[in-house]
């Protein structure tokens, strides 16, 4: 309409993902932000700490985890019992490497609470020590206290950048800027001059510490773009101010210890290959090699034939080089290798090409492995990265091709269109979504990003809580944390790395296999972005995805006030949307973890804040599918069938308007109204945490008593006999025994059925037809017990004949509990 306004929108990464229907990349395919993040403590490290209870005494401790200036702590002698962890802030504890408690005559002594299970201290330290790896002592005190190395790249600070066009040269640059690790650099010597600046991230392999050039015979000339600027007097002046500043201005040297390493390479001059220009990096050439350096370094130039070209396109490669490909490497991949300027023709023929040169084709050998399988970058998805042609900018970015480790990425919302770019898996020119807003710096939003005020409604989501280093939690000053106080960390970040623990239980929703292809952790990252990330990764790892987003939907009861956020399955060809809210804050994330991962009716451990080093400590691997669920399951009652439709804001994306049926009334078992003042603090999934159909029932009542009973039994006998997780193919039967006689001899506790045990049952018997009911509705053999006449009736809309014989069954089953496993 005429008199409508248009205006630009603030860019919302999760708004933007929604409208576009795309996923972000995952966080850990970005190696160089997760490097960045890191504070130097890993953990299984040990280190002696002041014992809470005695502050004159101290104890060997093993790092669990790190966020930021925090460390998750663990005294050793406690095993895998996580109930002691605690939150230190390196700041402010008191932290010490291995041996200090010796050099500084401190008594070292065992924590009361596990007195008992220490008879001989020097026996166990000596045990425990043996072989361990202490946190490294200058982290722990002196200027490099609780920093995050980045913090040492501050404004000021000098380091040397090899020159791109001479590798045998280097010049000092000056940080003008920080984001992240990101530098923005300035050569020494231009003052306020920015025409000649230049962003790199940190561990670039041509950026070094000061003094690197003397150490490795390099010599230090200003490059020659900019050394007519001054004269020779003035660039030795320069050098001798800096020689006598180095100690205020340098960067510890540990700071690079995370570099690639360059190798080897194999390289002659005159060989040929395909290149791509790192200033322009839209096409694949044919490029030669122009000059060997030494075993490291060599200048490759982008072939060019015309006659009259007066500048050439030349720069230093390495071995690791990102962009240099053996001949025919296009060809082979379908890709389009565009021919050198001047060159006859369209059609390019690498033999012809050869041969008119009088050159040879750079041997495969000179080629690291060019593929890498587990990037974790696919076709669509979305990041953040550098515009080549401007540096200043970082653009939203979509993948629009794959080939072994490189990407082609379309840059979205640049000031000037430019073609898709081509850069390395492993490139530091691009970031996980989110990044820019979480180190402060300017995303170019993409150019369609306006709406029509009265044409579109706009669904604002809440803001994101951006933690800044200046946010300091006041609880952390002058003491030790429990692992589940507010946790700030040092940095923009607010989320720890979340870590897939592998070796966990993975419950009845979750396919092992496709949990053990997940990546080891996600993160750190905006607390929001990273959980979101988790739970996609998870209900993409399910048998039925959308049965995954139905548990982890937002009910009425919700108890985080968090962030809602829309995630969405996809099963068998139908799209389906739900909101599930996540936490907002780092303090919240392990609780989250550890009670989604209940929900899931899956180990505690098997995702969270905490990374499982040896065994869980909910020792989960001893226990069946059944089994966990009894005792890690939901503090409900296991849920039969769907939830009822009026309590869930699951939607499905596809539907199908003109095709009508009957719909068969879901099959579940109604929470018991509890007061909301009381507290459970039985193990969820325990008979006490599971409230009955209705309180009145004599059968449910008697059975949540037996229940209990049947604990202590269970421990006894595990169950001789598994199921494939897949319930949609239950095994042949042959677990239950029928007998001419009424009475019915069980093999097995039906307490411990799952699904797949109840259909087989239900098929041994004259009501088999039903049997396809009880597998829709998932009905396993705790909520067997549970069923009465009415409730059939009911809710599986038989009539009472059926229903009967059915129930009949079913009391038979009760009936041989009770004699066989109930005491």
């Amino acid at each position: 309409d005429a008199g409508s306004s248009v205006e630009e929108m603030e860019f919302n990464w999760d708004e933007y993902l929604e409208d576009t229907g795309a996923t972000a990349a995952p966080h850990g395919s970005f190696k160089h932000v997760d490097t960045s993040l890191q504070n130097g403590f890993a953990p299984g490290m040990k280190l002696e700490v002041a014992v809470k209870s005695d502050q004159n005494t101290y104890w060997v401790a093993t790092i669990i985890t790190t966020c930021g200036q925090l460390l998750l702590l663990r005294y050793d002698g406690y095993g895998e019992d996580r109930k002691a962890d605690f939150w230190c802030d390196i700041m402010t504890a008191d932290l010490h490497p291995i041996g200090w408690c010796e050099q500084n005559k401190k008594i070292l002594k065992v924590p009361e609470g596990i007195k008992d299970k220490i008879p001989d201290q020097e026996e166990f330290l000596q045990r425990v020590l043996k072989g361990a790896c202490s946190a490294p002592a200058n982290l722990l005190e002196g200027l490099h206290r609780g920093k995050n190395p980045l913090d040492f790249i501050a404004p000021g600070s000098r380091l040397e950048l090899q020159n791109v066009r001479d590798s045998l040269e280097a010049w000092i640059v000056n940080v003008v800027e920080n984001v992240g690790g990101r530098l923005k650099l300035r050569y020494e010597g231009l003052d306020d001059s920015d025409k000649f600046d230049q962003w790199l991230f940190y561990l670039d392999p041509f950026l070094h510490q000061v003094g690197w050039a003397a150490q490795h015979g390099y010599s230090l000339q200003p490059p020659l773009a900019i050394r007519s600027l001054k004269s020779e007097a003035d660039w030795q002046e320069i050098l001798k101010k800096v020689k006598e500043e180095e100690e205020d201005s340098s960067v510890p040297t540990d700071l690079f210890k995370d570099k690639p390493v360059i190798g080897v390479h194999s390289f002659l001059e005159g060989m040929k290959l395909e290149a791509v220009d790192p200033m322009a990096p839209f096409v694949i050439s044919p490029a030669t090699v122009l000059k060997v350096y030494n075993e490291k370094y060599f200048m490759i130039e982008i072939d060019d034939l015309r006659p009259e070209r007066t500048t050439s396109q030349s720069y230093i490669c390495h071995v690791n080089s990102a962009g240099i490909f053996p001949v025919q490497w296009s060809l082979k991949n379908g890709l389009h290798l565009s021919p050198p300027p001047g060159y006859p023709g369209q059609d390019f023929d690498w033999a012809d090409y050869l041969k008119q040169c009088g050159a040879e084709a750079a041997p495969q050998s000179c080629f690291p492995s060019l593929t890498s399988s587990d990037h974790g970058f696919k076709e669509n998805m979305k990041l953040e990265a550098v515009n080549p042609v401007d540096p200043e900018e970082v653009c939203i970015a979509t993948v629009t091709k794959l080939k072994d480790a490189y990407l082609w990425l379309q840059l979205e919302g640049s000031k000037k269109p430019i073609p898709d770019c081509i850069v390395s898996v492993e490139s530091m020119n691009i970031f996980p979504v989110g990044w820019c807003e979480t180190n402060g710096y300017q995303l170019r939003p993409p150019r369609k990003a306006i709406v029509n005020k009265q044409k579109k409604i706009a669904v604002v989501q809440p803001e994101k809580q951006i933690l800044s280093s200046r946010t300091v939690h006041d609880g952390l000053k002058n003491q030790e944390l429990n692992s589940s106080d507010s946790v700030v960390i040092n940095g923009k970040y607010c989320c720890p790395k979340i870590y897939f623990n592998h070796r966990c239980f993975s419950g009845p929703y979750l396919n092992k296999g496709r949990i053990a292809e997940l990546p080891q952790s996600v993160g750190p990252g905006n607390c929001v972005l990273v959980l979101k990330e988790v739970l996609t990764l998870l209900i993409n790892a399910a048998y039925k995805p959308s049965r995954v987003l139905r548990e982890l939907q937002l009910d009425e009861e919700a108890a985080w006030h968090g962030h809602g956020e829309t995630l969405k399955a996809k099963y068998k060809g139908k799209s389906y949307r739900a909101t599930v809210e996540v936490v907002r804050t780092a303090d919240r994330v392990a609780d989250f973890c550890r009670k989604t991962c209940i929900k899931l009716e899956c180990c505690p451990n098997l995702f969270g804040p905490q990374m499982v080093l040896d065994k869980c400590s909910e020792n989960c691997s001893v226990l069946t599918k059944t089994k966990y669920t009894h005792y890690y399951g939901k503090r409900k009652n296991k849920r039969i069938g769907r939830p009822p439709g009026g309590h869930s804001n699951l939607e499905v994306a596809m539907k199908k308007p003109n095709k009508r049926r009957k719909r068969r009334k879901h099959f579940f078992v109604h929470k018991k109204k509890r007061s909301s003042a009381s507290v459970d603090n039985t193990p969820a999934g325990s008979p006490q945490g599971s409230g009955g159909e209705e309180e009145d029932d004599q059968d449910e009542s008697e059975l949540s008593h037996s229940l209990a009973q049947d604990r202590d039994k269970r421990k006894r006998k595990l169950r001789t006999f598994s199921f494939s997780d897949d319930e949609n193919k239950p095994p042949l039967p042959k677990d239950v025994k029928m007998e001419v006689a009424e009475k019915l001899q069980l093999d097995s506790n039906p307490l411990e059925w799952s699904v797949a045990d109840v259909v087989r049952f239900l098929k041994s018997t004259d009501c088999a037809p039903l049997a396809r009911i009880f597998l829709d509705q998932e009905i396993d053999g705790q909520a067997l017990l549970l069923l009465t006449l009415p409730t059939v009736q009911e809710c599986m809309d038989l009539k009472l004949g059926p229903a009967i014989k059915l129930c009949h069954h079913i009391e038979r089953v009760k009936l041989a509990f009770y004699q066989q496993f109930a005491n």
